[in-house]
């Protein structure tokens, strides 16, 4: 009787060894197949990419002669903007103060401005579109706390 318990015992192992085998075989076909596609399908796209890194370095390249050339145009036009102030920086200050001094000249000499006139109190005068109106400061406020009442 052991003997035969044995040998059913080893007959359920084998056959499900060789189901474990038959399931291992095929899943190592499939990932043999799954390589080769992915080893078809990388090497086309590896040297497209290849070709896109190329093509990028030589953009790159071009970029980098336009921004060494801007930055020497930009020195340029630095050395000119200094050479420009400091050509016509100081005379065109100087006019423009002299005109000025002519206008304020001329403009006291022909108009006289009239007398303002003044807050009594602290000398001091506030000018609203034409009209005075007494400074604030000679004052006493009313102080009122937020619910109306004084202090």
């Amino acid at each position: 009787m052991a003997g035969i318990i044995v040998a059913v015992f080893w007959a359920i192992l084998v056959s499900f060894l060789a189901v474990v085998l038959v399931r291992l075989a095929q899943t190592l076909r499939a990932t043999t197949r799954l390589v080769a596609e992915v080893t078809e399908q990388a090497v086309p796209l590896l040297n497209d990419a290849s070709a896109t890194v190329r093509s990028a370095q030589t953009q790159l390249d071009k970029v980098d002669a336009i921004a060494s050339d801007v930055q020497e145009v930009t020195s340029n036009a630095s050395a000119l903007s200094t050479t420009v102030a400091s050509t016509f920086g100081g005379p065109l200050v100087k006019v423009a103060a002299f005109g000025y001094g002519v206008r304020q000249a001329l403009g006291r000499r022909t108009a006289p401005e009239p007398e303002p006139a003044r807050d009594r109190s602290s000398g001091r005068r506030t000018v609203i579109v034409g009209r005075t109106v007494p400074s604030a400061r000679g004052r006493k406020r009313d102080r009122r706390n937020p619910r109306g009442q004084k202090d």
